[in-house]
């Protein structure tokens, strides 16, 4: 096996990715604190090609050099938009018609590998969002409860939670493979 070249791989320009096809998802961090979990999370969007990144309150924005450590470009690349609450972002979202999980552990949650959002069963015009909350303290619920259902990743070691960063990549993949990578 040989390692690919950075040419080979026909990435896009930032100018063609503002163009180009989007997955149908927004990811909105509800006060995150890191700018180096920020700047993760739109590294991940970048990957995939999500349609934006919803900063909320005292989530950081970009230009950040924190948040360019990691992001490497994908702040540039990636549409944002930035609320000073989450709730406002919420009701933009479900105004637009959007599709809202919380990324929690509640009551009732769908676990994700149960998520069901398979273009070729649904509507092929529904998008989604993803809220991803604070580091400690997670989604707020008062946001919990703007949501139409919430999302959690089963965990099976001593710890309650995985990083917001981590968690986003997997929950973007769990997207992108269901409504993205079609045969």
């Amino acid at each position: 096996m040989r390692k690919l070249c950075a040419i080979e791989m026909n990435r896009l320009s930032v100018e063609q990715f503002k163009e180009a096809e989007k997955l149908p998802l927004i990811v909105v961090l509800d006060d995150v604190r890191s700018l180096y979990n920020v700047g993760s999370v739109f590294r991940s969007g970048d990957a995939f090609r999500i349609e934006a990144v919803y900063l909320c309150g005292i989530t950081a924005c970009p230009p950040h050099p924190e948040i360019h450590k990691t992001a490497l470009g994908g702040e540039d690349s990636v549409e944002w938009k930035y609320f000073k609450n989450t709730e406002d972002a919420v009701n933009e979202l479900h105004k637009k018609g959007y599709y809202v999980y919380s990324i929690e552990q509640v009551e009732g949650s769908t676990k994700l590998q149960n998520l069901e959002v398979d273009i070729r069963q649904h509507n092929t015009d529904q998008h989604y969002a993803m809220i991803m909350g604070n580091e400690v303290k997670g989604v707020k619920q008062q946001v919990v409860d703007m949501s139409d259902g919430c999302l959690e990743i089963p965990q099976f070691g001593t710890k309650h939670s995985l990083n917001v960063s981590t968690t986003a990549g997997i929950v973007i993949w769990e997207f992108a493979k269901n409504l993205a990578l079609r045969d």
